[in-house]
């Protein structure tokens, strides 16, 4: 993940299922810059950031184990937000970094996470 896209890789019956999720920015960043002094523009980014970050958090209370990776540290804001909100208490959420990936990558990297786990 990073602040902008998290790819929501399931595991079931080995096999992995991806479904990707995108923060949209309101306005084309161009437009942005002509009207919105920059305070403005970050209180926007922001919100926008919150936002993505609460679509997010729907997901994971819906599953009892969660790997949070990627190269930049959206994961480990993401998982402040989560760790201080008693919704997810009973969820188990570990974070690691990770350099970008493809999508198969990505995938087996959430398999053998989870397959040693099992261990």
């Amino acid at each position: 993940m990073d602040h902008s896209t998290a790819h929501i890789i399931e595991l079931a019956n080995d096999k992995a299922l991806t479904t990707t999720l995108e923060s949209t920015p309101s306005f084309p960043e161009q437009v942005q810059n002509l009207r919105m002094n920059e305070s403005l523009m970050n209180n926007k980014k922001q919100n926008e950031q919150s936002d993505f970050y609460r679509k997010l958090s729907y997901i994971i209370n819906d599953y009892s184990e969660v790997l949070l990776f990627g190269p930049s540290n959206a994961k480990t804001e993401l998982f402040n937000l989560l760790k201080n909100n008693r919704r997810f208490e009973k969820v188990k959420i570990t974070v690691q970094s990770a350099d970008k990936m493809s999508n198969n990558q990505k995938q087996a990297f959430v398999k053998d996470f989870f397959y040693n786990l099992m261990k």
